[in-house]
């Protein structure tokens, strides 16, 4: 007992204890929100074409995701004879990590309580853990043997490829404005009040009111559709084209940890969304309310990525590249430059 007091004593324990148990909350929490989520995303598809959703499991249908659970747990799972095992057992699992590391650096109020660890470079673990999304899709594609399961996992590689330029820079205006890749820092920046240009108007600090970030908050949400494969931008599935894509060959839990991945990327690239432009957890009232107002704007994201899913249709494969190369990012270097200028200006004014 002497040991374990002496042990806990030490505060490099108790961080790293508290910083498991947050991790573990967020896993716990974000498994359950995935679940409703879906729920959430069929009973709005449903509104929107008229029709009423689940509505049989439980009250409302609020069972149906653990029904769902429950069926992919014990439905039968096949693996195509000449599949790489190991690569076909590996790439659902890695459709699941990026978004889980990623989520851990994300503040999602005020700190410490709702800080899971403050990296002084978070914003380059997001990048970083974003890119290594593709590889899940690759690998599964080419590990199934099965050639519309490859042509959706090389089309994965080009598109992300592609739209994580325009995401990249897009995010340069931020970091100009906030002088740091902290995202508890960027967040920071958006507190308090921000007075329009030669007006006494003001608004709150937010970088979507800043006139310079607006496009590029708008390049970020575009591509954000193009890296969680979301329709319009969901080329990789492109059922009518290549029977399901990069998991035709999946089933049973696999095939559901591809969709888990997808669904908490999702998760993950509304909030940071809501760090980088919306003001994280900032909002009116006492800072004990930033997490009611960091859920509140993550609410309204996420409900305008299932919106754009069922309203827009999909893009052919040739408009998709032309899209990113020829106008994101042009117009996301063109917007880099004017920002530094403004930035600078303002500064040495």
């Amino acid at each position: 007992m002497t040991t374990l007091t002496a042990l806990w004593a030490n505060e490099a324990v108790q961080v790293t204890a508290w910083a498991a148990l947050k991790l573990a909350l967020i896993l716990g929490i974000m498994l359950g929100a995935v679940s409703y989520l879906i729920y959430a995303e069929r009973k709005i598809c449903g509104h929107i074409q008229a029709r009423t959703g689940p509505n049989r499991v439980g009250p409302f249908g609020l069972l149906q995701p653990i029904a769902d659970v429950g069926k992919l747990l014990l439905k039968e799972e096949f693996i195509p004879e000449s599949a790489n095992k190991v690569v076909f057992h590996i790439a659902p699992m890695l459709a699941v990590f990026p978004a889980i590391v990623t989520f851990s650096v994300i503040p999602m109020g005020p700190p410490p309580m709702f800080v899971v660890t403050d990296v002084n470079v978070g914003l380059l673990v997001f990048l970083a853990m974003s890119s290594l999304g593709v590889y899940a899709i690759t690998l599964g594609g080419w590990a199934s043997n099965n050639k519309y399961a490859l042509l959706g996992g090389l089309r994965s590689s080009a598109q992300m490829i592609s739209y994580e330029l325009a995401m990249g820079l897009s995010t340069i205006p931020v970091i100009l404005r906030a002088g740091s890749l902290s995202l508890n820092h960027i967040v920071d920046s958006q507190a308090g009040t921000y007075l329009i240009p030669g007006t006494h108007v003001p608004l709150p600090g937010w970088g979507i009111f800043h006139w310079y970030l607006v496009l590029p908050f708008a390049i970020f949400v575009i591509t954000s559709f193009a890296e969680t494969n979301r329709a319009p931008f969901d080329l990789p599935e492109a059922e009518g084209e290549l029977v399901a894509g990069f998991h035709t060959e999946y089933s049973s839990m696999k095939w559901a940890l591809f969709f888990l991945g997808e669904y908490m990327n999702m998760i993950v690239i509304c909030s940071i969304t809501v760090t980088l432009f919306l003001g994280g957890w900032h909002g009116p009232g006492p800072e004990i309310l930033g997490i009611v107002w960091y859920l509140a704007k993550l609410g309204a994201l996420l409900f305008f990525f299932i919106w754009v899913r069922w309203t827009f249709p999909r893009l052919r494969y040739d408009q998709l590249m032309a899209f990113g190369w020829k106008v994101l990012l042009p117009a996301s270097i063109v917007n880099v430059l004017i920002a530094a200028v403004w930035i600078y200006w303002r500064a040495n004014a």
